[in-house]
């Protein structure tokens, strides 16, 4: 598998099928947490190019997984983490999520997913992330939110 950086603003083509595995993860989400407003799962290609985000996806023989994010001097948030469906526990997300974490550096990582969603939640607990609080983002609709903060992983 490799991984890179790449910019979907700029390749039409790569924005495309970025789009479509976007889609194909967050339906399978969608299902895990009993419902369907997760804001990705409806994003349209324009909005997907124009996200002012970080990219590294993950090639196989195609794509099959992507991770964006937004970064400050401080602190590195992942908006995303897609995995295509058919490359399910191949262990991409975690390639991804660590990739981030590498270039994340001495900075914090925060990442948000659905309460409900197990295998997500299971994969944050397993690369040192830790669960800091949780919020109904929508009526009905609950997000964990994870820290990953290598100044309190050094200490303990």
């Amino acid at each position: 598998m490799d991984i890179r950086e790449v910019t979907p603003g700029g390749d039409d083509r790569l924005a495309r099928v970025l789009l479509s595995v976007q889609r194909a993860a967050y339906a399978v989400e969608a299902a895990a947490i009993g419902d369907d407003r997760i804001p990705p799962l409806h994003e349209t290609l324009d909005e997907l190019r124009s996200a002012p985000l970080r990219w590294l996806a993950a090639f196989d023989t195609g794509l099959v997984g992507a991770i964006a994010w937004a970064e400050t001097n401080v602190e590195v948030d992942v908006h995303r983490l897609v995995v295509d469906p058919a490359c399910h526990r191949r262990g991409v997300g975690r390639a991804l999520v660590r990739a981030v974490l590498v270039r994340a550096g001495h900075r914090r990582t925060v990442v948000a997913t659905g309460r409900a969603n197990v295998s997500a939640r299971a994969l944050y607990d397993g690369l040192g992330f830790v669960a800091a609080s949780e919020q109904e983002v929508i009526p009905r609709l609950w997000v964990t939110r994870y820290v990953h903060d290598p100044a309190a992983v050094s200490l303990a």
